[in-house]
């Protein structure tokens, strides 16, 4: 395997995108969130690029500082093609997040990814009880 340093923004985000969601799921699973269809509801309102991106924002100040560099990469990288259905904008950032948990994920940062997660979920949940 690669040394993460050497891969990609676009490569970490991917791998990233695949260990934030068995964050969520674990998540989800672990707190007894439900059935099914309940658990899959719940765990798009963590996935989606926008909500994503609301996670991203509330991680931000507490990158360190290599994570927040992997952060602005993956932020500023060019896929060649974004999801259909959400805002550029929110797309660079979740993209910024995954690479982070990309990273973290093959520097063997277990720890860090249940950390900076709960403060991404925390976010999330304080916005549906908002809504």
């Amino acid at each position: 395997m690669k040394d993460r340093k050497e891969m990609g923004s676009l490569e970490l985000a991917y791998l990233g995108d695949a260990v934030y969601e068995l964050e969520v799921r674990s998540y989800l699973t672990s707190a007894g969130k439900g059935a099914i269809g309940e658990l899959n509801r719940r765990a798009l309102s963590f996935v989606t690029a926008a909500a994503q991106a609301k996670a991203a924002e509330a991680a931000l100040p507490g990158l360190r500082e290599e994570e927040a560099a992997v952060f602005r990469r993956g932020r500023n990288a060019h896929p060649k093609a974004a999801a259909r259905r959400s805002d550029p904008g929110e797309y660079a950032l979740a993209t910024g997040l995954e690479a982070v948990f990309g990273w973290l994920f093959l520097g063997g940062e277990e720890e860090r990814i249940r950390d900076l997660f709960a403060i991404c979920r925390r976010a999330l949940e304080a916005g549906e009880e908002a809504e």
